[in-house]
Parts: C-alpha cells; sequence; structure tokens
C-alpha cells in the first residue's frame, strides 16, 4: 500500500491542525496505523495509532488529551486531529500501516513495513 500524508504547516502556538493519510489501496480497512514524528536532531517517536476497525486506539503522554486520531475506511484514510499544540509538538509527522501488527507492538516504528512520505507542522511561539 502507498501512503499520502498531508495537512502540516505552519500554525501558532495554541492552534490546531488535521493531518491525513490517505492510502492507494483498497483493501485499507484492513491494516492497522500509526502517527510517529521526528524533531530536527531527535529519533522518531510514537504519537497514536488505531486498529484497522477503528475500535482501539492509542496515544502517547505527551499528545493523550489533545491529539485524535480517527479513520474512514470508506475514504481510504486517516487522521490526526491535533489541538492546543505548542513547540514540542514540532516535527515532522509520519504515518505508517500493517495489517499483522499485534497491540502489544502499535506504538513501535519497527513493526510497520508501510510508510508515507511525512509531512511538516511548525508550531511558532
Amino acid at each position: 500500500v502507498q501512503l499520502q500524508a498531508s495537512g502540516g504547516g505552519l500554525v501558532q502556538d495554541g492552534g490546531s491542525l488535521r493531518l491525513s493519510c490517505a492510502a492507494s489501496e483498497g483493501t485499507f480497512s484492513r491494516y492497522h496505523v500509526g502517527w510517529f514524528r521526528q524533531a530536527p536532531g531527535k529519533e522518531r517517536e510514537f504519537v497514536a495509532y488505531i486498529r484497522w476497525s477503528g475500535g482501539h486506539t492509542g496515544y502517547a503522554a505527551s499528545v493523550e488529551g489533545r491529539f485524535t486520531i480517527s479513520r474512514d475506511n470508506a475514504k481510504k484514510t486517516v487522521y490526526l486531529q491535533m489541538n492546543r499544540l505548542n513547540s514540542e509538538d514540532t516535527a515532522a509527522y509520519y504515518c505508517a500501516a500493517d495489517t499483522r501488527l499485534i497491540l502489544s507492538n502499535m506504538r513501535n516504528p519497527n513493526g510497520y513495513a508501510y510508510w508515507g512520505q511525512g509531512t511538516l507542522v511548525t508550531v511558532s511561539s
């Protein structure tokens, strides 16, 4: 499956953005999806995940309560709504997908076989 991440941009501290991850494949509903981010000079870190059915989600502690992940399988798209953004959220955001992940491994980037190209989010103070 090919993934296309979009929706990044420049936003002021406290603002909101919605990222999208669009898939090329019709069987996208079978894929579990995760969002990860990487700031300059830092390692890639987990942000949020959603299981194939949308019935189970998980978040990093740093974004819990501010970010919401959701999916529309009919549109083959996963969304990441980001509210109350701050400078710590500045990073390139990547979506990733895989069909085989077990729940306990959803936060591990090494578990995902398919990656989008990333979209840059910059939060200005």
